[in-house]
């Protein structure tokens, strides 16, 4: 019996999922070959082989990618993780720019360690991920005009705290444009991340250090937070419907604020893995404007179905594509935009995930089953009647038919 019951590999639900990302993504890559040949049919082979081989051609090159990865996947696990608990956290960049804050405000003000910087930055990413949550929770504003909102106010809040603080400026602490990768190791080499046991496989690359490691430990951590635990089970209860989870007892406005501010951390905690890696210098003037990996994050989950684990492997796709575009320019006769296209063609399909995977699991009822089973039951002779003996007269019972009233 349970061999006829057992569901097959095909349509079973986390199969399907796979099935429906994996279509994306060849749908995406198919159109952007067509679009290589409409513009150059010459090039077309050599520039699709450049954008799937070129992020992997050499240790050094797939360092920078896992460098690139660490925080798209920090932001895809915060919109992930919100999504999971039944909200939209479109806020992800203004908790990343408030983590980018918060720990080089340790960093270069305070003179701590690494590991204190990160933990800034994951505190500086949930505050700001708390003021989403309290309006959804005890004003039921909807979380996204509100993250829109303090997205905007992050940016500017910490442009204005930055014009105030001259230590925090490049000048100040010794940055020069012509030297980007020693800005950090002048203001406080503490504050860099460990090259991890695993530099020495990708040749010593100076892009390659601990932050993807400690991104796969956060993505296992929140998918265990979310599978395995009763506080997981209660924030996607409050998700699925805090009226419900309410009346079973779940303090629903605790953890809708407790999901917004973990989404918030993961975002701000991704921002100090990119800036604390001694790798890139920030700027004032850089934060003039969002920064787009915030928003990148929202494609990462999709992609991964906001599984925390597939957000792994999205995060290093997307990482990759991006990589490349930049790339492209130099090893073909294609611009570098051209990815912006297929990321684009992916992440409107990935939107779509619901509806691929309903396509991909349709499946016809089984009507001759039915009728199989069905026509011995029909062609069966009804039971015979008992045979009637006589008796003596009786008093006259009461017979109710089943439309009658309920029985005595």
């Amino acid at each position: 019996m349970s061999k006829q019951n057992k569901q097959p590999l095909l349509q079973r639900p986390a199969v399907v999922g796979v099935l429906a990302s994996l279509l994306s993504i060849v749908v995406g890559l198919v159109l952007g070959f067509v679009l290589l040949v409409l513009l150059n049919p010459g090039a077309a082979v050599g520039g699709m082989r450049a954008m799937l081989a070129t992020g992997f051609s050499s240790m050094d090159k797939l360092g920078k990618v896992l460098y690139q990865a660490a925080p798209l996947m920090m932001c895809g696990l915060s919109v992930g993780f919100a999504f999971k608990t039944g909200l939209f956290n479109i806020g992800a960049s203004g908790q990343y720019t408030m983590g980018a804050f918060f720990s080089l405000l340790c960093a270069i003000q305070f003179q701590m360690p690494w590991y204190v910087c990160l933990l800034a930055g994951a505190v500086g990413g949930a505050i700001w991920g708390v003021f989403p949550g309290l309006f959804k929770a005890y004003f039921n504003v909807n979380e996204v005009i509100t993250a829109i909102m303090f997205n905007w106010i992050g940016m500017y809040l910490v442009n204005l705290l930055l014009a105030n603080m001259p230590n925090m400026l490049a000048s100040g602490w010794g940055a020069s444009n012509s030297d980007r990768t020693a800005a950090l190791n002048v203001a406080n080499p503490g504050a860099i991340l460990p090259r991890g046991p695993f530099a020495a496989l990708f040749g010593n690359s100076s892009w390659i250090n601990i932050s993807i490691i400690i991104t796969i430990i956060f993505a296992i951590l929140v998918w265990v937070i979310l599978q395995k635990t009763t506080f997981g089970y209660e924030l996607k209860a409050c998700g699925a419907n805090r009226h419900a989870a309410r009346y079973a007892g779940i303090r629903d406005k605790r953890n809708i604020v407790l999901s917004m501010a973990i989404a918030g951390a993961l975002a701000g905690a991704g921002a100090a893995l990119y800036w604390l890696s001694g790798n890139t210098e920030f700027y004032w003037s850089t934060y003039q404007a969002l920064p787009a990996v915030g928003f990148n994050g929202i494609p990462v989950a999709l992609l991964a179905l906001n599984n925390p684990i597939a957000v792994i492997f999205t995060g290093i796709f997307m990482a990759m594509l991006n990589i490349v575009g930049l790339q492209l320019t130099n090893l073909t006769a294609y611009n570098e935009y051209i990815t912006d296209v297929i990321i684009s063609v992916i992440v409107y399909l990935s939107a779509f995930s619901l509806a691929i995977r309903m396509m991909l699991s349709r499946k016809k009822k089984p009507h001759a089953h039915v009728e199989e089973t069905a026509a011995p039951a029909a062609d069966a002779a009804p039971p015979e009647e008992p045979a009637e003996e006589p008796t003596e007269p009786a008093e006259p019972v009461t017979v109710q038919t089943e439309e009658g009233g309920d029985q005595a």
